[in-house]
Order: C-alpha cells, then sequence, then structure tokens
C-alpha cells in the first residue's frame, strides 16, 4: 500500500490558483498545437482578466473550467482542489459545517462544493461489470425511530450493494427490497456466470434461474460463513457508511444519499491506494 499525499505535497502541487488552472488544462486539454476555431498552428497564453487561455491569432477562448465541478462558481479554485484533498484523506468524509469552517464561506455554498465533489467521485469511480465472487445484500440507512427496526422498518432508505471480492464495489439506492427490484440490479451490475452469495432473503430465491451460482447463508439461524460463502465484505462497507453519517454528517436525507453512497464507495474501492485516490481525482481526463 501507498502512502498517502500529504499536506505539505499538497500545497507543493497546488501552491495557488494559477497553478490549479495550469493543471486543469493541461490535464483536460494537454498541449494545445493546433486552435479548434481558426485550425492554424498555434500557442494559447493565460488571460489575467479571466480564467482562460487565448489562441495567439484568433483569440479563441478554451476555458477548462467549463464541464467540471468548478463551472459557474465564485470560489477560489485552490480552495476546490483542497477540499477534493479532504474527501480522499478523511476515512469518515467531510461534512459541508468542516468545508464552511476551513474556507470561511457561507454553509450553502459549502454544501454545494461537497455534492459536486460527490457526483464527481462517483463518475471517476464508474461502475465496472463485477464477475467472479461476488456478495450481495441489503441494508436501511435512516434516523433512529420508534417501531419496527431492519426490514420494513417506516422511514428509512434502502441501500443495495454488490461487491466483487477481487475487484470493486457497486451500490445503490433502490425503492424496495422486492424480488424484481434486486434481481433486476444484479443482472445490471454482474456478468453472467458469477457466483452470487446473499443472505436468506427471499428475493434472492430466482439468481440461480438467472444464469448465476448462488449461494447463501442463513443469517436467521446464527449462520454467517459457510464453505467460503457470506456477505461479511458488503456489511462491513455498510457499517463505515452508518458510521460515517451518525460521526460526521449527523444525518442524510434519502434524496442526497446516493452522492454519498458514489462518495464511500470510491474511497472503498480505492482503499488500498490512497495515494492515487486524489491524484485519479485530478487527472481530469476528458471522459470525466
Amino acid at each position: 500500500m501507498t502512502k498517502p499525499i500529504t499536506l505539505r505535497e499538497f500545497y507543493a502541487m497546488f501552491p495557488d490558483d494559477d497553478a490549479c488552472l495550469d493543471h486543469l488544462f493541461k490535464q483536460r486539454f494537454g498541449s494545445v498545437e493546433v486552435c479548434p476555431k481558426c485550425e492554424r498552428p498555434s500557442k494559447f497564453h493565460r488571460l489575467s482578466a479571466e480564467k482562460a487561455y487565448s489562441c495567439q491569432h484568433c483569440g479563441h477562448h478554451i476555458h477548462p473550467m467549463v464541464d467540471t465541478p468548478f463551472h459557474n462558481t465564485h470560489m477560489p479554485l485552490q480552495n476546490w482542489f483542497y477540499a477534493m484533498y479532504l474527501f480522499t484523506a478523511t476515512r469518515h468524509g467531510v461534512s459541508a459545517k468542516e468545508l464552511q469552517r476551513q474556507f470561511g464561506c457561507s454553509y450553502k455554498s459549502a454544501w454545494r462544493m461537497g455534492h459536486e465533489i460527490r457526483k464527481y467521485l462517483a463518475i471517476v469511480d464508474g461502475n465496472e461489470p463485477l464477475d467472479g465472487d461476488v456478495e450481495a445484500d441489503e441494508t436501511y440507512v435512516g434516523g433512529k425511530r420508534k417501531g419496527k427496526r431492519g426490514r420494513g422498518a417506516a422511514g428509512k432508505t434502502v441501500v443495495f450493494a454488490m461487491q466483487d471480492r477481487d475487484g470493486d464495489l457497486v451500490s445503490k439506492v433502490v425503492p424496495d427490497v422486492k424480488k424484481a427490484t434486486l434481481t433486476n440490479e444484479i443482472e445490471m451490475h454482474v456478468a453472467k456466470g458469477s457466483t452470487v452469495h446473499t443472505d436468506e432473503l427471499a428475493s434472492y430465491n430466482d439468481i440461480a434461474s438467472r444464469g448465476y451460482a448462488h449461494k447463501r447463508v442463513e443469517h436467521s439461524s446464527g449462520e454467517y460463513a459457510k464453505d467460503g460463502s457470506h456477505v461479511n465484505t458488503v456489511e462491513g462497507f455498510f457499517s463505515i457508511i452508518k458510521r460515517s453519517i451518525r460521526s460526521t454528517h449527523i444525518h442524510v436525507s434519502g434524496k442526497y444519499l446516493s452522492n454519498y453512497l458514489g462518495e464511500f464507495e470510491y474511497r472503498h474501492n480505492r482503499r488500498a491506494e490512497p495515494r492515487s485516490m486524489f491524484l485519479r481525482l485530478v487527472a481530469f481526463s476528458p471522459a470525466s
């Protein structure tokens, strides 16, 4: 496992807004040798009046911040980069209150910054097909309430996750735990022929007929592992989400929970490579 980026390294890489904008331009457009407008060999020069670069011949502008999380923001670009650094350096996430304290901005600005970064994290992470041994399980996320707990509890949001034991995890907010809902998600994200490990929920009964090997453990009988079958890995992911919400965010509404899942999924999938967590974010490939 590589060491994470240190704060000293971060400021050496991005000492000010100009360094951040130059990095963004180079990562997204490389060395632009021909102007896309006048089609002449050209050099692009940084404009002092705006965050853009201009063709030396026709004056065509390239705006590196367009189509990024930073578009139409008044927040300094270095603040955005530092916030992304915080998201990858902390285990339990970064709250809007923390960003507000760090940057001295309004809570509204900090909240928007956090959610734009979370959406970007999900895009960078992607959802590659899972295969081999895949664990599938669901959980309920929400505050404590009187009445029934666990499956069927009122006022909760259902989160479904699938974990490739040799690869990535995919998590989704789903409307319910019905057979059609969960099986459709498995078919969307898990390659046929894989072995799917679940608990005894009846909604998983159809998995074997959909082109998968199906193994299950009976949690209701106190069985949590049997012949290499378990869902402990994905349950560990659920525990991290719930601890993070309680300790860092206090409460997350069902409306925005999918954004938070994108953040935790990215961190979970890159946990063995903490240094590349941040470097991957600031690569800003055109596909991102």
